[in-house]
Order: C-alpha cells, then structure tokens, then sequence
C-alpha cells in the first residue's frame, strides 16, 4: 500500500510541475438551474491547444499538519513560481469539479501586455486547483481566488473564469496589476437564474452595479487603478471592465466573441441576434453578457451546443471552399495567412481539431454532492468526442483517461486520448460520409448514459442513505466501467471504419466494394476551376472507354 501511495504522489507532482494547460484557446458556456430542463447547474469547457495531452487527472482529499508549505508550478510552463501556505484540509478533485460540486472552467484573453508581474507566484491553472480543493461554494471559490492573488499575486494575464455550484453560477474577468503594484483586479457577475452566458477568450464584462453585493463582487480598486494606468476617465457607473482591461481587435471578434454567438443563436433563435458586431461593423452593439434562452435546456443540449461549426450562419466551415469535398468543418492553423500580402482568416469555431479534453459539469443540489454531481468528460474534438459521466464522487479516474497513461508524443492504443485523435484524424479525411458512422455511435453510448442516469442516481443515493463510502463506491465503479468501456468501443469503431473506407471505397453491409467517387459539387467546382484542361476528348472512332 505505501509503494502505491508514493507513485501516486508521483504522479501528482509531475502534473502539477509538467502538464501544460492551454493559453489563449478555450471556450465555456454557463447554464443556470432556471435555464435547464431539469433544474441542474451547468457549466462547459473545452481545453484548446495544439500540444495538450487529453487526460482526467484525479486528486485525493488531504489533511495537511499546520505550517505546511505548497510548492506552485505554472500550469503553462512547469517553471517554479514560489511557495505558498497549505490549508488544513483540502477536498477531492477529478478534472475541473470537486467533491462538493464546485466546478470551474477557464478562457485566456490576454489583455494589457504590461498587466504582468514576473515576482507573482499564483498563476491561472493553480488558482482553480487551489479554490477546488478549499471551497465548498462558488462564492466561497471566488473568495478563495482573489485572496490568493492578493496575497501572493497573479502570475498569469487576463481570464475569464466560470464558477458554479449546484445553486449558482459566476462569471468572472480578471488580469494582475504588477510587480510594482501587486496583486489583480477582477469583477464577477452572478448570472441571473433562468438565463445563460458564455465566454471565449475575450473578457465580457463591461458595466456593473456598484451596490449588488448578492450578484455582483470586484476588486475595491479595479477602476480606480485602470484610471491610475490611464485607461478610464470618466465616471465609476460607466466603468467597463472589458473596455479598460482588453481593448477589443478584429481577432477578438472573429475569433472568439463569434463562438459565444454562435451558442447565443442555438439557444435563442427568436432573438434574431445580428453577426455584426462580430463581424467588426463599425458602430455594432456589443452582445449581452447573458441572454435567456427560447427553451429550458438539457445536458444533451449542451453537449450539442459544444460541437458547434458555425452551421447556419455566415461563418459556416462546411461552406466554403475550404471544406473541400467532404464539407470538412476544420482549417489547419494558423488561423491567419497571406496571399499578395493580403491577409485573411480562417474561422474559429467552438468545435476544433486540437481539443485536448473537455466537459460539461451537471451540479444538482437535490442529491447527496457525490451523487449530484457529475463531470461528463470527454477528450479530443468535441463533435466526434464521448461525454463520460464521471461522478464528482468518484475516487480514481478511468484507467484509459487517467494521468500517466501515454503522453503526447507516443501513441498508445491503452489512452483515450490517441484513440479518439486516431478515429477523428482518420474521419477528416472523407468527412461528410465518415462522420455519419461515428455520429452514430456517440449517440448510442450518451444516449444509453443519459438514460442510465437516472437509475444510476437513484441506486447511489439510496447507498448514501445507508452509508456515503458504499455511494461513493458505487459511482467510482460506474464511472470507471463505462469509461473504459467507451474506449474499448471507439477503438473497434477506428478498425471498422478503416475497413469500410479503405483506399477511396466504401464496402456496403454485405462487403461489396463500391467506388462512389467525389460529391457531384465538387467535380463542378474542380470542372469549373480546370476548364478544358481534365475534360475527356474521345478519338474519332473510340468504342469503348476506361
């Protein structure tokens, strides 16, 4: 028992000194109890990043003695940050949700380049770990993650944060000030029960009540020290965060504001919201921090609302050309190019190809907290990606997702994240016809989860009743099983779908070899492009033809 225990401690400390997160690249949404069909808290996040190794990394509840000292390494770079004071107790974690529901997503923004402080020690990926492990609440996370940066600075640049607990759920910008002038400056915003909010890598909040202590909490300087920096003038109320702290350009609009309206249109198409100010029309008005959505949504829709392409709007990625002949919805990076000195863009869309991993949290407050909450996980692209339910009760993560199985730069047939890479690299190739079969099958396996749920619950928390471990048990056991076994099923998928599309062909159900070609708008396009250059010309007297 004790050797297992120090490779678990291992294993830790390698990922809390090596495992890089993604700067700059992420996209969350943030589901209040009013806006879901069944009363549940969710929050979404999808870790975009083209060197990010897909796994669930599990940390155990601790006791720690008095004095105890804790080592920070940025989540980004592994560099040694500083030390900070360690807590009594700290909570069970698995991914971004703890034992108590509390669940926290992240996007990067940037901001100010000179809001940098080299001497901080507290940087974005630990400040969610850390108010994880010491925070029951969302409000008590919030307080949590501004009194580290206060004590001990921030050490990364500006982000958003989604905060949620199985009651609330927070919207909250922040960016560090400097070694000078230590410490941050941050506002967050409850979002109003019955409405939903987003953010993809550009701070959103703008102004905000000065006096609603219940749904509003921000630094005591965050505007008078943007006046100090001189970025604000005028007077507090018409102070805005975003303006001052992250002046918006043209990325920050096609890139990622675009993808929180993409969401904002799934969920309430009666809006009839503009793609102007996403666009850059000059005079646009900027979207709203929330809206409320046409319906109550479910986690079903919310998984969909993650593999969004733009489909529908004028940003759609199976399209234009780019798509080829298969309508593939994925541009290799870089997202800008040139030609004749002329530059243009690729679309950012919410679903992409470097996906390392990605969640929807469910926080129910109606069910014991092991039981109530639950992390579906998946890794890889989040079209072609199996959400997993992993109970936030749960204590270990799937063999096949767990941290120390494979790493970025060895395939291994043992990790989820190579077997999902493999299936979806392999389905870009002839996309429009490959993604059907693989659709197919992610439906089965959430659909039969989704269904499972509720005798699932219902199982745990008559457990809880008589013992919490028996409960605790029980979902670790589901939560492993079926996870594993979705891998073991997505591998089979990859052999099967390389059998049927081998070479250009497609084999029929009874194994006959077809030769189907190319989409007829394609050979339009490649006709229309080559004039009479691939034209066949048959000879004076042919016959016959190959």
């Amino acid at each position: 028992m004790r050797i297992r225990i120090t490779v678990v401690l291992a294993l830790l400390a390698a990922l809390t000194a090596s495992f890089a997160m993604p700067a700059g690249a992420c996209t969350n949404f943030l589901i209040t109890k009013g806006a879901s069909t069944d009363g549940s808290v969710m929050i979404t996040y999808a870790a975009d990043a083209h060197v990010l190794y897909g796994e669930l990394y599990y940390r155990p509840a601790r006791d720690h003695l008095p004095g105890t000292m804790l080592d920070i390494y940025d989540w980004d770079t592994g560099k040694y940050l500083g030390k900070i004071r360690q807590v009594e107790h700290t909570y069970s974690v698995i991914g971004l949700m703890n034992e108590h529901q509390v669940t926290i997503g992240e996007t990067t923004w940037g901001g100010r380049k000179e809001l940098r402080d080299s001497t901080a020690i507290v940087d974005y990926g630990s400040l969610m770990f850390l108010a994880l492990q010491r925070a029951k609440t969302a409000r008590e996370a919030i307080e949590v993650m501004t009194s580290l940066v206060a004590e001990y600075g921030y050490a990364s640049s500006g982000e958003s944060f989604s905060i949620a607990d199985a009651n609330e759920v927070w919207f909250m910008d922040l960016i560090g000030k400097t070694a000078a002038n230590p410490g941050a400056v941050w506002v967050a915003r409850r979002v109003p029960d019955g409405y939903i909010s987003g953010h993809a890598n550009q701070a959103r909040i703008r102004q905000f009540p000065l006096k609603d202590k219940k749904n509003t909490l921000y630094a005591p300087d965050v505007v008078d020290f943007a006046r100090e920096m001189g970025y604000y003038e005028g007077s507090d109320k018409d102070f805005s965060f975003a303006d001052a702290y992250a002046p918006l350009d043209y990325g920050a609009l096609r890139f990622c504001e675009a993808r929180v309206y993409a969401m904002f249109n799934r969920a309430a198409p009666s809006l009839e919201m503009s793609m102007d100010f996403v666009k850059g029309v000059e005079g646009a008005d900027p979207m709203p921090l929330w809206i409320k959505p046409d319906r109550k949504l479910s986690v079903h829709d919310i998984m969909e609302f993650m593999r969004d392409h733009f489909e529908g709007t004028e940003f759609d990625m199976t399209k234009d050309i780019g798509a080829g002949p298969y309508d593939c919805p994925y541009r290799w990076r870089p997202l800008t190019w040139k030609v004749d000195e002329v530059k243009y863009v690729n679309e950012r869309a919410t679903s992409t190809q470097q996906t390392g991993f990605s969640f929807v949290s469910q926080c129910r407050s109606w069910l014991p907290d092991p039981v109530g909450g639950v992390h579906w996980f998946g890794v890889d692209d989040t079209y072609s990606t199996v959400y997993n339910p992993i109970y936030c009760g749960s204590r270990k993560a799937p063999a096949s997702y767990a941290v120390g199985n494979g790493d970025f730069h060895n395939f291994t047939w043992d990790s989820a994240f190579w077997v999902f890479n493999w299936v979806a690299n392999y389905t870009y190739s002839r996309y429009s016809e490959i993604i059907v079969d693989v659709r197919l099958l992610q439906a089965e396996l959430e659909g039969q989860y989704l269904a499972d749920q509720p005798r699932i619950d219902a199982a745990a928390a008559a457990l809880y009743e008589q013992s919490p471990n028996l409960a605790i048990e029980y979902v670790t056991e589901y939560t492993c099983r079926t996870a594993d076994a979705t891998v073991d099923r997505w591998r089979k998928l990859g052999t099967d779908l390389l059998v049927k599309y081998m070479d250009g062909n497609l084999k029929d159900e009874l194994g006959n070899v077809k030769h189907i070609g190319y989409p007829e708008s394609w050979y339009r396009k490649v006709s229309g492009a080559t004039g009479d250059h691939l034209k066949y010309k048959a000879l004076e007297g042919e016959e016959g033809g190959h």
